[in-house]
């Protein structure tokens, strides 16, 4: 009875102000309060650059038939609503779209929008131009799209972010704990997707926030603390006030029917101390957004200023807008004792059967264009320096965003829906044109020695054949006349100096290469496969609709040394004569025939079936059993509901993979420089293993697909070494190209692992490299 007086008494007093014709005034300014279990909302958008839809479609609002999504009407009415009070406060990530939002605004509003940063309503968490995928990206290019980002904040802002903000990426590695933490100064890092029996273990030990040392050899330099998410990076259940999931609001007019707040109360209080009752300290974050919300930002915030006024004025527990970097103040302020976590976060499942692997591999054509134009980035980026930048001349900008924008997570992976793939590509490839110029333009300077500002060369005009890989080189195939010649020039974009083979088409087989001193260079030509031949036909000519007439009949290689940060000039030049260059000797093998080759100490032994049975160092002796073949495994449906074999996990039928073929046809092209065997496994999967004189190591170049699906089976198509290294159930995986850790089958450091996946839970990342 006493419960009840209570609350008629408060709804009477509202009632009266109401009838005054006085607005209801919500309360916001909270803050951390000692001895109470403080719950910091962070109010937060989730926007992908593309996935769904493409980057512009996003932005834009187009193509809405996929997705209703307009991201600059979330920019649009945060700033609006920040404006109305000065206690609401609003996270955003992606430079990508911010950008284009700025561009669009007008001095008044740019100016309000830096009073809003200014004050800290406004923060900028992560700052990279997207939230970038961890497992197949490089290095590199991880620093290159956060530089971009936080270049544009410093700009236009004087901010510098200091907490990272991964919620979505599928799994965490080490380099990228390493790069917040020791590199960019952060003072703390969050993220939501965690394998699900790391996640259970962690709850009940209250260790979802940890010390991450995320690289061993830099020790206590390399930590940084890192929060897993309660839930997801959603809101908890039934708190949820975006526009198209609008959960129970909290109703206090007693005018109108379903006054709730002592309701809604209780669930929010409720779900906090349970919350908190997994966590250390007297401290609790909410994230209070997801994918794309806040297009209606005035709803969420309506919805947040209620919850602030009346769970405070109940009192057992105190909430207030927050952001990453002030909850993690709090939680340095609270002195306590973390656990330490090292290694990565991979691989990543969230149910016993979904193995998020797949997209390890998902769309490798896709995988290999980001990393060979991230390398030509660099490349071009240097030159650009090195002839100083022109304000009316090709630049290397529009192949930053390129790159930058292709590292998100549903990019570079291979998780985005196909039209745009088609977008993150054609971007590459425009991009790719304008640095062209650029490099073109700073070839000529470099070589003439005109280091002047403006650097208009004369006289030196270069070309590049981006399609060497399909033998597709007009300027080295019109070689074919006695007496003509071509100048290779051959870059070196490293800091130390390094020998390569350099491989071009020609069709004269009386060919020379000498140096830019005049001094005769060893060379050698090898045929041009009939695959190569085959997917120049399809590629250059079916789908490009270049007229390039037949394939050229050889393949030119010869080794050039550069020096660090560097290039070197070769001249190929053609005449009557013979004998300047060494010609290969290719014979197809009959079945049942073993064969060694190496033109060096390095030696491949293949089988009388075909396949490789071991590699020898006869320098030191060494003699490695090493087979090699391609297997398969069938993808699940999903059938059961546990999981799909896809783009994201990877999920085989069964734990044993099919064998394509047993044996392998095999053709071998030997010379003074290079060896190499040609196998093919099926119609469908060839393979060139290669070996260069001088080199400890062997070149594989394969061509896998299509992959025939008309026995209606998803295929999962691996090759597969085993070697006599007794290494146990030990290997070792790179981190983004930077750090090695060790895996062990079966096993995780931080937990007991339930093996419910034995083939799908022990897949790893390992980025592709391009020289």
């Amino acid at each position: 009875m006493a419960l009840l007086s209570l609350l008629l008494a408060m709804v009477s007093l509202v009632h009266v102000e109401l009838a005054m014709g006085l607005p209801l005034i919500y309360n916001t300014t909270s803050g951390p309060v000692a001895g109470k279990l403080n719950v910091h909302l962070v109010a937060h958008t989730h926007d992908d650059v593309g996935w769904l839809k493409t980057v512009d479609q996003y932005y834009s609002g187009t193509n809405n038939s996929i997705q209703n999504v307009a991201v600059h009407l979330i920019l649009d009415t945060v700033v609006a609503a920040l404006q109305e009070d000065p206690n609401r406060k609003f996270i955003y990530v992606e430079q990508a779209f911010f950008q284009r939002w700025w561009r669009e605004q007008t001095p008044r509003k740019q100016n309000i929008v830096k009073q809003l940063v200014n004050a800290g309503q406004l923060e900028f968490i992560n700052g990279g131009w997207c939230m970038h995928d961890e497992a197949t990206t490089h290095y590199i290019d991880m620093i290159d799209q956060t530089t971009l980002g936080h270049k544009y904040i410093k700009d236009q802002f004087g901010k510098v972010p200091r907490c990272g903000w991964q919620i979505d990426p599928f799994g965490h590695s080490a380099v990228q704990g390493y790069l917040l933490g020791a590199e960019l100064g952060f003072n703390g890092m969050f993220f939501a997707r965690i394998d699900y029996q790391d996640k259970l273990k962690r709850l009940n030990e209250s260790t979802m926030e940890m010390v991450w040392q995320a690289s061993r050899t830099f020790g206590d330099s390399a930590q940084i603390f890192t929060g897993a998410f309660y839930d997801f990076y959603y809101p908890p259940d039934g708190f949820n006030f975006d526009f198209e999931s609008f959960d129970t609001p909290i109703q206090d007019d007693p005018l109108l029917f379903d006054f709730n707040v002592q309701e809604r109360v209780e669930d929010f209080v409720t779900y906090a101390e349970t919350q908190a009752s997994h966590f250390r300290t007297n401290h609790i974050m909410w994230t209070l957004g997801g994918d794309f919300q806040y297009q209606n930002a005035h709803g969420w915030f309506k919805q947040l200023d209620k919850f602030i006024n009346w769970v405070n004025k109940d009192g057992r527990v105190n909430t207030f807008y927050s952001t990453p970097s002030i909850y993690t103040d709090a939680k340095f302020a609270a002195n306590e004792s973390w656990p330490l976590k090292q290694d990565d976060f991979f691989p990543y499942a969230d149910c016993p059967h979904c193995y998020w692997t797949g997209y390890f591999t998902s769309r490798p054509a896709l995988k290999s264009y980001v990393r060979l134009l991230s390398n030509y980035f660099m490349m071009a980026r240097q030159l650009e320096f090195f002839v100083r930048r022109r304000s009316n001349g090709p630049n290397t900008d529009t192949l930053w965003d390129a790159v930058a924008v292709s590292q998100h997570h549903d990019a570079v992976s291979g998780t985005e829906k196909q039209h745009t793939a088609n977008d993150y590509a054609l971007r590459l490839s425009i991009a790719f044109s304008e640095a062209e110029q650029l490099v073109n333009l700073a070839l000529g300077c470099l070589v003439e020695r005109a280091n002047n500002s403006i650097c208009q060369h004369a006289g030196i005009s270069f070309s590049q054949c981006p399609l060497l890989n399909l033998s597709f080189c007009p300027a080295s195939e019109s070689i074919n006349n006695f007496n003509g010649s071509l100048v290779v020039l051959a870059y070196n974009a490293l800091g130390w100096s390094r020998t390569e083979y350099i491989r071009i088409p020609v069709n004269s087989k009386f060919v020379q290469v000498t140096d830019s001193a005049g001094v005769a260079v060893p060379a050698q030509l090898l045929p041009v496969s009939s695959i190569t031949k085959e997917l120049r036909r399809k590629y250059v000519q079916g789908y490009l609709g270049i007229s390039s007439g037949a394939a050229p009949a050889y393949w030119l290689t010869f080794p050039a040394t550069i020096p660090a940060l560097g290039y070197r000039t070769y001249t190929v030049s053609t005449s009557e004569k013979k004998g300047y260059t060494s010609a290969s000797t290719s014979e197809v093998l009959p079945q049942k025939t073993a064969v060694t080759v190496g033109p060096s100490s390095l030696k491949m032994d293949f089988s009388e079936n075909g396949l490789l049975s071991a590699i020898i160092d006869t320098d030191t002796g060494t003699n490695v059993s090493m087979q090699a073949s391609y297997f398969y495994y069938e993808g699940h449906t999903g059938s059961d509901g546990q999981g799909v074999d896809g783009a994201y996990l990877f999920r085989p039928t069964a734990n044993s993979a099919s064998f394509f073929n047993t044996f392998a046809n095999v053709t071998i092209v030997t010379g003074p420089l290079v060896h190499e065997v040609w196998q093919e496994f099926a119609p469908w999967i060839y393979q060139v293993n290669r070996l260069y004189k001088g080199k400890d190591y062997a070149e594989l170049e394969y061509v896998i697909g299509a992959i025939p699906i008309e026995d209606d089976v998803g295929k999962d198509v691996i090759i597969r070494f085993t070697s006599s290294v007794g290494s146990d159930t030990s290997f070792y995986t790179d981190s983004n190209g930077r750090d090695f850790i060790k895996r062990i089958r079966d096993y995780r450091t931080d937990w007991k692992l339930e093996v419910n996946e034995p083939v799908a839970g022990n897949y790893y990342p390992v980025i592709l490299e391009c020289i």
